[in-house]
């Protein structure tokens, strides 16, 4: 494990970049400023009640936000729902210190990718910038594992499809590079059906979004990569 999260620290210093930087320059178009409001909220939430080091932190878009019952479905893991509807993993990156490093987490469980491919951007963009997530994470906790759940299929997004694929290969492909620190969870392939389609029970009113039967598809599938944690919430 140090091995690997040297080699994550040289090749930046080679690179003329620190942490910081890399942190700082996602690939995204849209307003930065636009989650600050609920970041914010974040922020008061922690004065409140401050989470103990060691935890799993899940972050990313709204499937993540809107996973409200994590507590219920993962006891005995001590969870933290930092995800923020709407957001792209450029947005992560930017918020990455107020979503996740604050916290030192033993695990971060990242769902994201599809409002990229939304907004038009590159499989080949798309699979770069959870390459940046996982070594700017790596870059400041080095002991801690990441779990990256695939980009989802969806009823409303299903013309993006050959895109997600690919962009679920890439991340893939990156995870088993580095078994110790990444772990690729497919939630794509068990939430279709047997026309290889996704399944509409699995989505709420507007295509996209779960009902609590696609939470519990990635229940089962993210069961077996968490990490028990010592006491209870926060």
């Amino acid at each position: 494990m140090v091995s690997f999260s040297r080699q994550l620290v040289c090749a930046a210093l080679l690179a003329g970049l620190s942490a910081v930087p890399a942190i700082a320059q996602p690939t995204t178009a849209a307003d930065p400023t636009r989650f600050e409001a609920e970041i914010q909220k974040f922020d008061e939430s922690d004065r409140a009640t401050p989470m103990r080091p060691g935890g799993v932190v899940f972050t990313g878009s709204s499937s993540i936000r809107l996973w409200t019952g994590l507590a219920e479905d993962f006891p005995g893991v001590r969870t933290l729902n930092r995800g923020f509807g709407g957001s792209e993993i450029g947005d992560a990156i930017r918020y990455l210190d107020r979503v996740v490093l604050r916290y030192k987490p033993s695990q971060v469980v990242f769902y994201s990718g599809d409002n990229d491919l939304n907004a038009g951007k590159t499989p080949t963009a798309v699979a770069a910038d959870y390459r940046r997530f996982v070594e700017a994470i790596h870059a400041q906790l080095p002991q801690t594992r990441i779990v990256i759940l695939s980009i989802k299929p969806s009823l409303a997004r299903w013309a993006l499809v050959d895109k997600m694929k690919e962009v679920n290969r890439s991340v893939q492909q990156m995870a088993a590079q580095q078994p110790a620190y990444l772990t690729f969870v497919d939630v794509f392939t068990p939430m279709l059906g047997g026309d290889g389609k996704p399944r509409p029970e699995l989505y709420v009113q507007d295509g996209l979004h779960m009902t609590r039967a696609g939470y519990e598809i990635w229940r089962r599938a993210l069961a077996p990569a968490l990490e028990p944690s010592s006491g209870g919430q926060r």
